[in-house]
C-alpha cells in the first residue's frame, strides 16, 4: 500500500470512530441509521460481557442504552476517544486501539465515570472502512 493511501485510509477510519461516538451520544432512539452505518452488516460489538452480532442486535443495544439512560440525547453523557493507534494488517483490514472516557453531568459539572479501551477491527468493503468488531474493556 502506498503511503498516501494509508494516510487517507487512516483518516477515514478515524472519522468513522468519531462519527460512531457522535451518533452514540447525540442520535435519538429512532434516528440511529448513521450510527449503524459505522458498522459492517455482520459486525460484533461487546461490552461488559454483552455481545451483539449483526446490525440488528447492535441497534437493539444502542436502544437499550438509551432506554436505561446510559447514553444518548438528554442523558448529559459524552464520550471522548484518545490515543488512537491504527495498524494496517492488509489492504482491507486494520486493528485499532483507543482509550475511551465517558463523562456525565456535562452541562453543569462534568464527572468522569468510565475509562476503558476500545479494541476495534476495521474492514474495507465496497471502498469504505467500517467497524467489523468492537470489544470494550474496562479494568
Amino acid at each position: 500500500m502506498e503511503e498516501h493511501d494509508r494516510v487517507a485510509d487512516e483518516l477515514e477510519i478515524r472519522n468513522v470512530l468519531a462519527e460512531a461516538l457522535w451518533q452514540a451520544d447525540n442520535a435519538p432512539i429512532d434516528e440511529l441509521d448513521a450510527y449503524l452505518d459505522c458498522f459492517t452488516e455482520d459486525a460484533e460489538w461487546e461490552m461488559f460481557g454483552d455481545v451483539r452480532r449483526g446490525r440488528a442486535e447492535i441497534l437493539e443495544g444502542a436502544k437499550d442504552r438509551r432506554r436505561t439512560g446510559m447514553m444518548g440525547p438528554g442523558t448529559q453523557v459524552m464520550h471522548f476517544l484518545s490515543c488512537t493507534v491504527v495498524s494496517f494488517e492488509s489492504e482491507d483490514a486494520a486493528a485499532v486501539k483507543s482509550y475511551i472516557q465517558a463523562y456525565r453531568g456535562v452541562s453543569q459539572n462534568p464527572e468522569l465515570f468510565l475509562m476503558g479501551r476500545y479494541h476495534d477491527t476495521f474492514t474495507r468493503a465496497n471502498g469504505s472502512w467500517r467497524l467489523a468488531k468492537r470489544t470494550v474493556v474496562f479494568d
